[in-house]
């Protein structure tokens, strides 16, 4: 699974604000590609945690994403496993296209952007668990 996530989070700024949007696009080993938008939100880690979640989904399609990293997150992140506790910068994804769940496909590529995303007041819990 290839990962490129451009997250823009937007905290404190005033006026009129560009709705949250996800956008992504799934390719599948037997080369379906799947393109999709829907709206998004972002929330903190919460109890000392050190990233953010995000989400967005819409008609059954969807991206899931947590994103550790000690700063904004924005840029490139490299793929962590599913309970990886060490690693200090990396994303763990999950991800749902036309009601079938990516992980029993094989292989798959996501491009995920989540644009205009506000960090929301709630934390969620991050804490990994084996």
């Amino acid at each position: 699974m290839v990962l490129l996530l451009g997250a823009a989070a937007a905290c404190g700024s005033r006026g009129a604000e560009p709705a949250a949007r996800l956008s992504a696009r799934l390719i599948r080993q037997s080369r379906d590609t799947l393109r999709f938008e829907a709206g998004a939100v972002a929330n903190r880690c919460g109890r000392g945690g050190d990233g953010l979640v995000l989400q967005g989904n819409a008609h059954g399609n969807g991206v899931l994403i947590y994103v550790r990293s000690d700063s904004a997150a924005s840029g490139d992140f490299p793929l962590m496993a599913r309970a990886d506790s060490t690693t200090p910068r990396g994303a763990i994804v999950a991800a749902r296209g036309a009601g079938a769940e990516v992980a029993g496909t094989g292989r798959v590529a996501l491009t995920a952007s989540f644009e205009s995303v506000r960090i929301g007041p709630d934390t969620v819990q991050c804490a990994a668990r084996l």
